[in-house]
């Protein structure tokens, strides 16, 4: 029989799963973790125009230092979701959370722009080698169905709390203290959440056979996310015809098809074939990867409309985002009770048809729209993007077979992340204009490419049809 190991004699919250019952204690340690992750996505953005003063970076070292941090996060998340599978998941995640706290550090003291986005580029891989970990830890630590569902749904919930958190947290320090205190505040919080991991989180025993990690077939893959996101990236101040764009958006698709390659050739691959046969787990990773380029990238523009193109601080520049995070803490627990009762599908198109009217509502907006007409587009988004990520993240871990679900949360998460890098870049080229009319212009087209992501999101989630009802599987029987 599989158990759970410990140096030591945990307490009665890492005692084993108890068919039903959601565990506080891990499910706090793994959450936080998380938490921080998604936190870093957004809390940058208002800090931004600080930055660029303290540092004296210019409009590419801004937009990488924004944007590095997902880049690294997303290129590496397959690679590291094979890594908790092979080594131990518990063993992975403390060692992400222990060099992503590290790297905030090194974020808070940098005393030039590109040592700072150094630093970023290294929270990304702390992120990364975390994220696919949290996942399946909460997957083996669950084996019942429905706690499995509730579990997994405050987990993708976190992301929707911690995205909208994000801008305010980020105005507030910045306004009162300085935009360091934006990477300080990882350090006490990370240091919290590795003492709940050690004392509450079981160590999981990693998989019997550990065959070598294809490293080619990796650094392949990266190379694909690092090349497109650099060519959209640099599109908006070399113009699309630059040869170095050209370049790198070319190589892009080479890539990706060459690492497909490397991945049927090698014996380990990070993305086991079997995940994607059938169509569920295929469609849930398109869900992730709309998602996040309709959300992440239309909430950077949001930052510089209001900062840049309206005047305001970076205080007012979070409380006017406010309301985007004000219904969250509830769409986001009642997404996974729904996904539980009723299957992942209504909650999923629910949520981003929701969220595809409050996106669209963007395309309307001027330099003088008054803040009163902002607020219902801002609560649709945000309610329809917390009440679909949950249910999203479900289906994804519940269409992977029990044995790769490392590989599969690795997977998941690299999608919604190559989301996020492809919104900012894409949305952020398309507006990068000093011009208020070209800003406003290229700030519609996204807005209206944003709804059409949700829109088709939804479809894809309807197509899936519910979740299948999982029974007692191998991580209910091998438990102990």
């Amino acid at each position: 029989m599989r158990t759970y190991r410990s140096t030591h004699r945990p307490p009665r919250s890492s005692d084993p799963p108890v068919a039903g019952a959601v565990r506080k204690g891990p499910l706090l340690a793994i959450c936080l973790g998380y938490f921080l992750v998604i936190l870093d996505v957004t809390v940058v953005n208002v800090a931004v125009p600080r930055i660029g003063a303290g540092l004296g970076a210019g409009q590419g070292a801004l937009q990488w230092i924004v944007d590095g941090y997902t880049l690294v996060f997303a290129g590496l998340l397959l690679l590291c979701g094979g890594l908790g599978d092979r080594l131990g998941h518990r063993r992975v995640f403390l060692a992400g959370l222990g060099l992503f706290t590290v790297a905030s550090a090194a974020c808070a003291l940098a005393p030039t722009a590109g040592f700072l986005v150094g630093a970023r580029l290294a929270q990304g891989a702390g992120a990364a080698t975390m994220v696919p970990a949290s996942l399946a830890l909460l997957g083996a630590l669950h084996p019942e169905p429905g706690a499995r569902a509730r579990a997994f749904g405050v987990w993708g919930g976190i992301a929707g709390v911690a995205a909208a958190a994000g801008p305010v947290l980020g105005g507030v320090l910045v306004w009162g203290v300085g935009w360091r205190t934006v990477f300080l505040v990882n350090i006490p919080l990370g240091a919290l959440a590795i003492w709940l991991t050690v004392r509450h989180v079981p160590a999981t025993r990693p998989r019997a056979e550990r065959p070598p990690l294809d490293l080619a077939a990796q650094l392949t893959g990266v190379v694909a996310v690092a090349a497109l996101t650099a060519g959209l990236n640099e599109a908006g101040g070399r113009g699309w015809t630059d040869p170095l764009v050209l370049g790198a958006l070319a190589a892009a698709p080479l890539a990706g098809a060459l690492f497909l390659w490397l991945e049927r050739r090698t014996a380990a691959p990070a993305l086991p074939p079997r995940l994607l046969t059938g169509f569920r787990f295929p469609a849930a990773l398109a869900v992730g990867v709309l998602l996040n380029l309709g959300f992440y990238g239309l909430l950077f523009l949001t930052t510089l409309y209001f900062q840049r193109h309206r005047g305001w601080d970076p205080l007012a520049t979070g409380l006017a985002l406010l309301p985007m995070g004000a219904l969250v803490a509830a769409a986001s627990p009642l997404s996974g009770r729904v996904a539980a009762r009723v299957g992942t599908h209504v909650p999923a198109v629910a949520g981003l048809l929701t969220g595809a009217v409050g996106l669209l509502g963007w395309a309307a907006v001027g330099p003088h729209t008054p803040y009163a007409l902002l607020v219902v587009p801002l609560l649709l988004t945000g309610f329809g993007t917390s009440f679909t990520m949950p249910s999203a993240t479900i289906a994804a871990m519940e269409a992977a077979p029990y044995g790769v679900r490392g590989a599969a949360s690795g997977a998941f998460n690299a999608a919604r992340q190559l989301g996020s890098a492809i919104g900012v870049a894409l949305f952020g080229t398309l507006a990068a204009a000093s011009a208020n009319s070209a800003f406003y212009a290229g700030m519609r087209l996204s807005a209206v490419i944003a709804a059409g992501c949700f829109v088709c999101g939804a479809i894809l989630a309807a197509l899936s049809g519910p979740a299948a009802r999982t029974v007692p599987n191998a991580a209910a029987t091998d438990a102990s």
